[in-house]
């Protein structure tokens, strides 16, 4: 079994006809923007990629800049898609509307050594800087992960899982553990990808146990403060950003699973996992090491193909421990007192009444230096006013800290991951002020 949609299996023999026949209509070039949206499209379009020897181009953004980018990057690329309406100004090849028939084949073999894909990350001029990934440390990492995640998840598990996911596969995290876990470790992906808590519901009802859910926080919060009831879960996986202690208390709690957190990033992929209702600490993969040179920290080892920067603020605890303390970025320095935004976070979430929020450094200089001198926020929480949240944040942050001004808002514009970029939240209080100047 390799995916199912809407309920029903799709075999390994269907999945290897569809990589074939998509395979001989990627054309002559080694690029492929795979825009799949659904999951099993996706992963035929990865096959039919592999098998013909070209390589995926998986951009954390598909705006019109970026697409200009790509072409800069790779002249020769062409548009995978399933959707009518797509308006990604590229060549396009559209995805079969229907499956060839089955026939018997071998699964083809792929060298360790081949290039796969190229994973970008936003640099810091907003040019896209491409990573490379070889099939080989991509089939190590997943296979990684199927082993620290238990006997659930483990190569040849004797009740292979059917995994659902909140995430879009061309997102790291989604790419890795929705459909590289399932292609590589003998699970079953979920061609559908659910939104809402009750559509969540729907589709896990539909799939046999056991069900692993991967999900990301704002999506997990969501799922809580929705009161639905889930079918049996084997596990929950979360990563994108730190997941609260008690949020993860709650779903174990709820739903009757164990929750797991996976921390990683684009350069690397992941890299350690935690239980975050044992413990704060992270494990490190095996192999995977980490040296701090100042105030930067390196990973290395594993499948990690070059030490790579990490962008977070990292406290080792002893060999293949760590804590987590927030993006680099995300350090603010006001008066001479040091917090975080994702503490700030935290304790801002932690309040009842708050449905989502979060800090913002209220302009570009204080997103790139420490030496902010306040930060702001965005909130929203219908049935708290002003001052009873600010009363709230003095029970839990330094005064210093509290935000100016502070913002509430319909909703956050959070991407599909669940993540919220400081200049979108910037430009959402831009916006909110100046519809209150003029009212």
């Amino acid at each position: 079994m390799v995916a199912y949609r809407a309920g029903k299996p799709i075999r390994a023999a269907q999945f290897l006809a569809d990589v074939a026949a998509l395979g001989a209509r990627l054309g002559a070039g080694r690029h492929v923007l795979n825009a799949c949206a659904d999951r099993y499209h996706f992963a035929v379009g990865l096959g039919a990629s592999l098998v013909t020897g070209k390589v995926s181009l998986l951009p954390p953004t598909r705006t019109p800049e970026v697409i200009r980018q790509l072409c800069s990057f790779a002249p020769d690329v062409v548009c995978l898609t399933d959707e009518a309406d797509c308006d990604i100004a590229l060549p396009k090849v559209k995805f079969p509307e229907s499956g060839v028939a089955p026939k018997t084949a071998s699964p083809p073999l792929i060298d360790s050594a081949q290039l796969a894909a190229c994973v970008f990350t936003s640099g810091s001029t907003g040019t896209p800087v491409p990573h490379q990934k070889t099939w080989g440390s991509l089939v190590s990492n997943v296979r990684e992960e199927a082993r620290r995640f238990g006997p659930a998840l483990a190569d040849e598990a004797a009740h292979p899982c059917a995994l659902l996911a909140t995430v879009p596969p061309q997102h790291m995290y989604g790419f890795e553990s929705s459909v590289l876990l399932a292609l590589m470790s003998g699970h079953a992906l979920c061609a559908e990808r659910p939104f809402y808590p009750a559509d969540i519901a729907v589709v896990l009802a539909s799939l046999p146990p056991p069900r692993v859910l991967i999900s990301t926080p704002i999506h997990l919060r969501a799922l809580i403060a929705s009161g639905v009831a889930l079918p049996e879960l084997e596990l929950v996986l979360s990563a994108t950003a730190p997941l609260a202690q008690q949020l993860a208390a709650a779903v174990e709690e709820r739903f009757h699973t164990q929750l797991l957190e996976i921390y990683g990033s684009t350069e690397t992929g992941q890299i350690a996992a935690r239980r975050p209702t044992e413990t704060a600490e992270w494990r490190l993969w095996p192999g995977v090491s980490l040296n701090v040179k100042g105030e930067e920290t390196w990973a290395r080892g594993g499948h990690i193909e070059e030490p790579t920067r990490l962008h977070d603020v990292l406290e080792l605890r002893g060999e293949g421990r760590f804590l987590l303390h927030g993006r680099v970025a995300d350090l603010v320095n006001v008066a001479g007192k040091r917090s975080s935004l994702a503490y700030l976070n935290h304790q801002l979430n932690s309040i009842p009444g708050v449905l989502d929020g979060a800090f913002f450094h209220p302009d570009e200089s204080g997103a790139t230096h420490t030496g902010a001198t306040r930060v702001a926020a965005c909130v929203v929480a219908p049935g708290l006013d002003s001052a009873q949240l600010i009363n709230e944040l003095r029970q839990r942050i330094d005064p210093i800290f509290l935000p100016r001004p502070l913002l509430f808002v319909p909703s956050l514009p959070r991407n599909s991951t669940g993540k919220l970029p400081q200049e979108a939240l910037r430009s959402l209080a831009a916006a909110h002020l100046r519809t209150a100047s003029v009212a």
